[in-house]
C-alpha cells in the first residue's frame, strides 16, 4: 500500500511539475512495484490520470496557460482514439505492450535530449 501512495505521490509531482498525466510514472510503477500486468497498469492508469488532469488543468487555468479551444479539440478527438487504442492494445500480448511502451519512453527522451541540446547551443553567444 505504502508503494501505492509513493507512486501517487510521485506521479502528482512530476505531472504538475512537468505537465505529464502521471502515467509515465503509474504505469512502470504498477508494473514493477504493484505487480500488474501491463494491461491492467495501462487501464489503471487511464483512471488514475484523470483527477491528476483534472487538477493540473484547473491550477494551470488559474494561470492563464490553458487554450481552451485547444484543449476541446484535442479532448475530443481523442476520445475515437482511446477507443481504438485500447481495442488495439487487449490484441496484444503483455510482452509486446510493455516492449511498445518502452519503445515509446526512449523515443520521447530521445526528442526531449534533442530539443534540449539544440535549445542550449542556440542560446550561446556567436
Amino acid at each position: 500500500m505504502i508503494w501505492l501512495i509513493l507512486i501517487g505521490l510521485a506521479a502528482g509531482v512530476i505531472g504538475g511539475l512537468l505537465g505529464v498525466g502521471g502515467g509515465i510514472l503509474f504505469v512502470p510503477g504498477l508494473v514493477i512495484v504493484a505487480g500488474l500486468t501491463q494491461h491492467q497498469a495501462e487501464a489503471t492508469s487511464l483512471l488514475a490520470i484523470v483527477p491528476v488532469a483534472l487538477v493540473g488543468a484547473l491550477n494551470q487555468d488559474r494561470y492563464g496557460n490553458v487554450r481552451r479551444r485547444d484543449a476541446l479539440r484535442i479532448g475530443v478527438l481523442s476520445l475515437a482514439g482511446v477507443a481504438v487504442g485500447v481495442a488495439f492494445a487487449n490484441a496484444l500480448s503483455a510482452t509486446v505492450l510493455r516492449d511498445a511502451f518502452a519503445v515509446l519512453m526512449v523515443v520521447i527522451a530521445g526528442q526531449l535530449v534533442r530539443r534540449a541540446l539544440h535549445t542550449s547551443t542556440a542560446d550561446k553567444p556567436a
